[in-house]
């Protein structure tokens, strides 16, 4: 094998590696316009372990001498160690991280290195490199997203389930509807986020298919054994059809989508902790180490990490979008326009993972205040649900007692009477009904399976841990 020393140094020159069909050399206009390396060499660790299980496979099959196999494999570690120390020299004619590496296991071990690629096609190691990223991230994606969940629950935990819990304003239409436990209102993000990690997890699973020895379209006339590279990567199971193989990029749009909905969910919950922590709703306080301030205004304290949250969303969605356009009109089977998948992927799951982090951090160490929600919350209107629900417990018919609170908090807001007030002087209220409108009662009242309130919390807490566990376990 070649010295590392003295075949990575000084090479600035070299054809392209496909270049035995044509007479010219590429045009500079061509390789700047197709090259990819400025953004896949990201896959370098994915694509020297599609590399060495393609090398033992190929020994294995007696494609290539076990020599010939020994002295490729142990170039793709020196590869492997030049890239880990971050001493891999690129050159201007390598056009994606793919043939860069191919490259260097030819400078390395002489002409050995060119049966590396033998019965491969770089259409099905391009892809199957990309799987592998794939797995790696979208397994570490669902973590990220299981540690907000827990800070969620952690903090529901500890604004309190029970009836001494800390309780706010729900909202509809972003108008103050009934009040409900803080405990509850986080759950319900950590509900979404399970959905997130489910999909996730359901997409990892659909990926889990190894490609390599699809070849350029239609497979090998040489004895490779597929299930065996395949066992080597790690992957669960093996391609059927070659055609499919190489041009199936539904993996890419699912998690494209799955990453747009997270982001979704991730911009709800940020609308609302800007809303939150501004003077007028006064909910919560930002820590000082997740908020930002003004360049001209001293009094400033910004909740940038949350408003982000809620505008990458566009640029979550617009990858989706970018992958599916792309997708929509290419025939069978490889077309270069496959290469658009990478950065659209790649910036999707960089910024969603950036999001994720910042979110649990803000939410982790912000600062509720328990005063300004419950006198919000504590609003009497608040109360006119529960107070036509006693009269349809006392056998009126809930659109007749619609009317009936509906009336009664026109006058309220007319006369400026309390709602309490003229509850007690209702004659189909009375003051058994006006004991409905009072501080921390409305709460109390969401009784029902799934319900805002506290005699629910015990369920919903039980069944948000066991689905949390679940999720958990099929991660591990």
């Amino acid at each position: 094998m070649a010295s590392q020393s003295d075949s990575n140094k000084g090479v600035q020159g070299g054809a392209a590696l496909w270049h035995g069909r044509f007479a010219q050399a590429p045009a500079q206009e061509l390789m700047e316009f197709t090259q990819s390396l400025s953004f896949d060499r990201q896959l370098w660790p994915f694509d020297i372990i599609g590399s060495l299980a393609h090398v033992h496979m190929l020994g294995v099959t007696g494609v290539l001498s076990s020599g010939d196999a020994a002295t490729i494999s142990e170039a793709l570690i020196v590869v492997r160690s030049e890239f880990e120390t971050d001493e891999f020299v690129f050159l201007d004619t390598d056009e994606d991280i793919h043939t860069a590496i191919e490259r260097r296991v030819t400078q390395l071990c002489g002409d050995v290195g060119g049966k590396l690629h033998t019965a491969r096609s770089r259409n099905d190691q391009v892809v199957t490199a990309l799987r592998l990223w794939c797995k790696h991230n979208v397994a570490q994606l669902t973590q990220r997203t299981l540690g907000l969940v827990d800070t969620l629950v952690l903090r529901a935990q500890q604004a309190g389930w029970d009836q001494d819990g800390i309780y706010l304003p729900g909202y509809t239409h972003l108008q103050r509807a009934q009040p409900i436990l803080l405990a509850h209102h986080l759950g319900a993000h950590a509900w979404s986020l399970l959905r997130d990690v489910e999909r996730l997890q359901q997409t990892l699973e659909r990926l889990d298919v190894s490609p390599l020895g699809a070849g350029a379209l239609a497979g090998s006339s040489l004895p490779i054994d597929p299930v065996l590279s395949a066992a080597q990567m790690g992957f669960a199971k093996v391609f059927a059809n070659s055609l499919d193989a190489v041009s199936d990029r539904d993996f890419v749009a699912e998690i494209l989508f799955d990453i747009a909905l997270l982001g979704t969910h991730l911009s709800r919950m940020g609308e609302e902790w800007v809303l939150w922590t501004t003077e007028e709703f006064g909910f919560a306080q930002l820590d000082d180490s997740f908020a930002t301030g003004s360049s001209m205004l001293p009094q400033k304290k910004n909740a940038d990490i949350a408003e982000l949250a809620r505008g990458k969303t566009g640029r979550l969605v617009g990858n989706l979008t970018a992958v599916l356009v792309v997708l929509k009109g290419l025939p069978l089977a490889y077309n270069r326009d496959l290469q658009e998948d990478k950065e659209p992927l790649f910036d999707s799951m960089n910024q969603v993972s950036l999001a994720l982090s910042a979110l649990t951090g803000m939410i982790a160490s912000a600062t509720f205040n328990p005063d300004v929600m419950a006198q919000a919350a504590d609003a009497e209107a608040l109360a006119a649900t529960d107070l036509a629900e006693w009269l349809v417990r006392q056998g009126m018919p809930f659109r007749q007692a619609h009317a009936v609170i509906g009336e009664l908090v026109r006058v309220s807001n007319d006369t400026g009477a309390s709602l309490k007030s003229a509850a007690a002087a209702h004659p189909s209220l009375g003051a058994e009904a006006a004991k409905l409108v009072g501080a921390g009662v409305g709460v109390r009242q969401r009784k029902s399976p799934g319900a805002a309130g506290p005699a629910a919390a015990w369920a919903q807490q039980q069944l948000l841990r066991q689905e949390i566990d679940r999720l958990r376990n099929i991660s591990a």
